[in-house]
């Protein structure tokens, strides 16, 4: 609630709206029309009370109960229209401090849109009233809701354009009823009167509908009341914008035979003829207009046509070429085909010729073995052939089923090698980038203060105190030491030795391993040489010779492809770089390791 000074009949409204249920605010919400209509209230006066009412949230709810089911108010539609012009005379006048945006683009459309709404549903119920009574409080009520609309946009000029476009003010302007039409019309004419601009800030579409059912109903009507508002509005959209003639004489050609044949006479000839004078003036000065634009356009034309045709003969040798071309190229094609589909023919013959010649080499051998093998022998060298056709066919199939399931699977394998090989990388990446981070600041601990380093020595005299360690004496701790000392030299002695056996060992494995290979390598009895001889006796060359085979293994890895050593990229400098030189390293016997 607002904390400056409130009207006190504002402010007990709003609590008794507050308070009550919803069916009951519509009739109390028609207490406004009393607050604003009061004889006392001056200009300033009445636009406090105004602003009262928008700051207490009572405008708001006059257009919430706008747009519910007016057939469902209490009072029904008289409810309704008195709410509509309730909200347009709370919405003129009034000059928003806080949130202007929300109330000048939201609001103010809103209201516009909910009054529209409900102006075309009173006139859905017009049209199909039967009684007299009913007839009269239906258009009463129409009028009172375009009374409003025009009270709200003459008060806020931009809502001109924001009625205008709206698609229910079309349709509610196009209607075959008298009394609604005439009313649309001077709503339409309060529009023009405030804003005559506004049909050129509209969208072209909504401009020619607007026009067209004008001079429809000028056209389809002879009620002059009807014909006289019709007039009287294209008039004044005529002396808005010269524009707007240019377009009556280009969009209806026979729109000034229309009015001077069916409304002349009729009551209203001063607007018939001024509008006829404007239509053919507009007529004579765009005939000189028009000869001169029809003179330009034959110039253009006859340039551009001279200019298409230079161009056409510079292009003619390569279009004469083009066309040589593609007539060659489409003749090769068909002969091609023609030459393929004799193949097709010879190889089809062929192979017709092949398979009466099998069947006719399949019937003389049948004859044959027919007089060789024994009457009783037929029926099991039958069945003996028939095992043979039956797996050489099984045998054909799975083949083929194989070879088709293998393309099939080809390539799943190509992508699955290919992302083992991706994750390997990106998780050695990951792996190396974890090593990379750097260690977080090492933090000193807190320091203890008095208090707690009190409690804690207190803690560890009660602990000596519970537990009380053992005497020992000088001359024992001393004999401790000295066996202690002892068996600690022994075990270093003890181990010493072992590391040496252990290191002779190694050195005895890799001797024998580097032999071994020799010898298999080695050629046989015959074909030894003095200097195979030499490779037993020397134990530098066995050395020199893997050394050498070490040495061509890593040039064979540094030439392998990109995708062969992914992997690698991401590894430290001092990690050797594959398995595979591992292998060819691992039996390299130096200074006695392996």
């Amino acid at each position: 609630f607002p904390m400056a000074a409130t009207d006190p009949q504002v402010l007990a409204l709003a609590v008794q709206i507050t308070e009550s249920r919803e069916q009951d605010i519509p009739l109390l919400l028609l207490k406004l029309k009393g607050i604003l209509s009061s004889p006392s209230l001056g200009c300033e006066e009445s636009n406090k009370i105004k602003q009262d009412i928008y700051d207490y949230g009572l405008t708001q709810y006059c257009l919430l109960v706008l747009k519910q089911d007016h057939s469902q108010l209490p009072g029904a539609w008289a409810t309704a229209a008195q709410l509509a012009e309730i909200l347009s005379h709370c919405c003129v006048g009034l000059e928003v401090k806080e949130d202007p945006e929300d109330f000048y683009k939201k609001f103010l459309p809103s209201a516009v849109d909910s009054l529209l709404v409900l102006g075309k549903r009173l006139q859905a119920r017009f049209i199909r009233a039967i009684k007299d009574k009913e007839k009269r409080d239906f258009l009463h009520w129409f009028q009172i809701v375009t009374d409003a609309i025009c009270w709200l946009f003459g008060g806020h000029i931009q809502l001109a354009a924001c009625v205008l476009q709206n698609d229910r003010f079309l349709q509610l302007l196009i209607t075959d009823d008298v009394e609604t039409a005439i009313i649309m019309m001077s709503v339409l004419h309060n529009i023009l009167r405030i804003n005559s601009s506004v049909l050129l800030q509209v969208e072209e579409e909504i401009l020619h509908s607007v026009l067209d059912e004008l001079v429809y109903k000028l056209s389809s009507t002879t009620n002059p009341a009807v014909g006289s508002a019709a007039t009287k509005l294209l008039l004044l959209v005529a002396k808005s914008c010269k524009q707007l003639v240019q377009l009556f004489t280009a969009r209806y050609k026979g729109l000034k035979r229309l009015l001077s044949k069916q409304w002349t006479g009729k009551g209203f000839d001063r607007e018939v003829n001024e509008l006829l004078d404007m239509l053919y003036l507009e007529q004579s000065s765009g005939k000189g207009e028009m000869q001169k634009q029809h003179q330009a356009a034959c110039i253009i034309q006859a340039v551009w046509r001279g200019f298409q045709t230079r161009k056409r003969l510079k292009k003619l040798p390569q279009a004469v070429i083009t066309l040589q071309r593609s007539f060659r190229a489409k003749r090769e094609q068909e002969l091609q085909h023609l030459t393929k589909q004799k193949e097709d023919e010879a190889l089809k013959l062929q192979m017709q010729l092949q398979r009466q010649r099998a069947m006719r080499l399949f019937h003389e051998r049948q004859l044959a073995l027919l007089e060789v093998v024994h009457a009783s022998q037929m029926n099991k060298y039958m069945q003996e052939m028939e095992e043979k056709s039956a797996l050489t066919i099984q045998r054909f199939w799975r083949g083929y089923r194989a070879r088709r399931i293998f393309h099939q699977q080809k390539q799943s394998l190509k992508e699955y090698k290919a992302a083992v090989i991706i994750q390997r990388a990106a998780c050695k990446f990951l792996e190396k980038r974890r090593r990379r981070r750097p260690l977080s600041p090492w933090k000193e601990p807190k320091g203890l203060t008095d208090e707690q380093r009190l409690a804690l020595q207190q803690k560890v005299d009660d602990y000596i105190k519970l537990h009380p360690a053992a005497q020992m004496s000088e001359e024992t701790s001393k004999e401790l030491h000295i066996q202690a000392q002892a068996k600690l030299a022994q075990f270093l002695l003890r181990n010493r030795l072992d590391q040496r056996a252990a290191q002779r060992r190694e050195a005895l494995l890799a001797q024998v391993n580097t032999d071994v290979e020799l010898l298999m390598n080695a050629p046989g009895l015959a074909e030894t040489t003095e200097k195979d001889f030499g490779a037993f006796m020397s134990r530098s060359i066995p050395v020199a010779t893997k050394a050498r085979q070490a040495h061509n293994t890593m040039l064979k890895y540094t030439r392998w492809p990109w995708w062969k050593k992914l992997g690698d990229e991401f590894t430290e400098d001092d990690v050797t770089p594959d398995n595979a030189i591992d292998t060819e390293l691992e039996t390299l016997f130096i200074g006695g390791r392996k």
